[in-house]
């Protein structure tokens, strides 16, 4: 029987193929479940956002202003960790405008364990890299393999969200 793993993850995981394996994607929820899948991490790989509470910031002038606030519209923050089974793939901060989404998603954001890419993706949203850092960031916990920074964008352009994304070890764990 043949295997259901890409052969690049039938070795050893390394960076560079879950690198790859995230730049197939616009949602990082979407491609950590692919990961997941493949690494056998869960049954089903079904990633879950777990919100991060006390550490709320405000956003810095740049990510206010990258969002192109409209007038009446403001900025939200969800801090989470994200998922697969027992493994912390992720510590994410979105920072969003809400008034862009609907109510619903905003009420399934604020309470429940759905991922935003999943929460959003009704909105056909594209992803647009900014950065990718090796290692940590600032405010990434110790252990991060690498760090992503982008924006989503609606299909007229309009920014959605600024991500900060610490991609955990437990990616490349055996």
């Amino acid at each position: 029987m043949a295997s259901s793993i890409p052969a690049p993850l039938a070795a050893a995981p390394t960076l560079d193929a879950f690198e790859s394996v995230l730049s197939r994607h616009d949602s990082a929820t979407l491609a950590l479940e692919e990961w997941c899948a493949a690494r056998g991490f869960a049954q089903p790989a079904r990633v879950t956002a777990q919100l991060v509470t006390g550490g709320e910031q405000a956003p810095a002038a740049e990510i206010g202003a990258s969002l192109a606030l409209a007038k009446g519209e403001t900025v939200a923050l969800r801090n989470v960790r994200l998922s697969c089974g027992a493994k912390v793939l992720s510590v994410a901060w979105n920072w969003y405008v809400p008034e862009r989404l609907t109510p619903e998603m905003n009420e399934t954001l604020r309470s429940s364990d759905t991922p935003f890419g999943k929460v959003v993706a009704p909105l056909r949203f594209r992803r647009k890299p900014l950065a990718v850092i090796p290692g940590p960031a600032a405010n990434c916990p110790a252990g991060t393999i690498s760090t992503h920074q982008a924006m989503l964008l609606l299909p007229d352009g309009r920014p959605l969200a600024y991500l900060v994304e610490c991609y955990t070890a437990a990616n490349l764990a055996p």
